[in-house]
C-alpha cells in the first residue's frame, strides 16, 4: 500500500513538477508581500503603521495560531477539527441535497421545452436573491444546523443548474439522429449521449457550486451564531480580537475549498476514464 502511493506521488510529481513550482512560487511571493507589509504596520521595517496593524499578524503568527488551534481547544471547549467537522457536515448535505435537486431539473429543463418554460420564472424568481440574504429566516425557520445547510444549498444549486441544463441543452442534434438510426431506445439516448454529454458542464458546476458553498456556510455560520463551525470560528476570534487566529481560520476555509474541488476534480477523472472518454 505504502509503495503503490510512493509511486503515485513520484508519478504525480514527475508530470506535474513546473506547475508545483510554480503554484510554491505564488505562495511564497505572496507570504513575502504579507510579511513585509505586516513589518510596514507594525513599524519594524522601515516605516510606522497605525492601529490598524493589530488586525494584520506576522504569517508566523498566523501559522503559529493555526497549529494551536488544532491542538487546544477554544473558549468553547472544541478544537479546529470539531469546527471543521461541523462546517464539513452542512456543507456534505447541503451539496447532496442541491445535487439531487438540480441534476435532474436541469436535465428536464435541458432536454424538454414544456418543462423549461414551467420552471424558468420559479428559477429566475430566486436566482437574483443572494443566498445570504436568506440566513436570518432560514435559521429561525430550520433551525442551526438545517438552516446553514439551506443557505449551502442555495449556492450550489444554481451553478449546477444551469450548468446541466445548457450541457443537455447543447447535444449535438447529429449525434441523437446516429443514435436513433441505431435503433437507441430513449433511456439508450439519455444513458449514452445526453448524460455523457453532460458529464463535464455537471462537473464544472460542481467545482463552481462548491465554491461558492464553502463561502455560504462560513457566512451562515459568522452570521447565524450556530455555536460551531469555521465560519463561527472567525467570527468568535474576531470578536476578540484574536486575529491570528482569526486569520488561521481562513487559511482552513482556503485549504478546505481547494480539497473539496480537488476531490471533485479527480472524481471528475475517474468517471472519464470508465465512461471511456479519456
Amino acid at each position: 500500500m505504502v509503495n503503490n502511493l510512493l509511486t503515485l506521488l513520484k508519478k504525480t510529481l514527475k508530470g506535474n513538477w513546473q506547475k508545483l513550482a510554480l503554484t510554491f512560487l505564488s505562495l511564497a511571493v505572496f507570504v513575502s508581500l504579507w510579511s513585509l507589509y505586516a513589518a510596514w504596520l507594525h513599524g519594524d521595517w522601515p516605516f510606522e503603521g497605525g492601529l490598524i496593524a493589530l488586525t494584520v499578524p506576522y504569517p508566523r503568527e498566523v501559522l503559529a495560531a493555526f497549529v494551536d488551534s488544532f491542538q487546544n481547544a477554544d473558549v468553547n471547549g472544541i478544537t479546529m477539527w470539531g469546527h471543521i467537522y461541523a462546517s464539513l457536515k452542512r456543507v456534505l448535505a447541503g451539496f447532496l441535497l442541491a445535487l439531487a435537486v438540480a441534476l435532474p431539473a436541469g436535465l428536464l429543463m435541458g432536454r424538454s421545452s414544456t418543462s423549461h418554460w414551467l420552471g424558468r420564472p420559479i428559477v429566475e424568481s430566486f436566482r437574483p436573491i443572494p443566498p445570504l440574504a436568506w440566513i436570518p429566516i432560514f435559521i429561525v425557520v430550520f433551525g442551526l444546523f438545517w438552516g446553514p445547510v439551506g443557505i449551502v444549498f442555495l449556492g450550489i444549486f444554481f451553478p449546477i443548474l444551469y450548468n446541466v441544463m445548457f450541457g443537455s441543452r447543447s447535444v449535438d442534434p447529429i449525434l441523437i439522429d446516429a443514435a436513433r438510426t441505431l435503433g437507441a431506445k430513449k433511456s439508450d439516448l439519455f444513458l449514452k449521449v445526453v448524460l455523457p454529454f453532460t458529464l463535464p458542464y455537471l462537473m464544472t458546476g460542481i467545482t463552481v457550486g462548491l465554491g461558492i458553498g464553502w463561502m455560504c456556510i462560513v457566512a451562515a455560520e459568522m452570521l447565524g451564531g450556530v455555536g460551531g463551525g469555521v465560519g463561527y470560528y472567525i467570527a468568535d476570534r474576531a470578536g476578540s480580537q484574536d486575529y491570528e487566529y482569526m486569520y488561521a481560520g481562513m487559511v482552513v476555509i482556503a485549504i478546505l475549498g481547494t480539497l473539496t474541488t480537488g476531490v471533485a476534480g479527480l472524481l471528475e477523472n475517474r468517471i472519464y476514464k470508465w465512461m471511456g472518454m479519456k
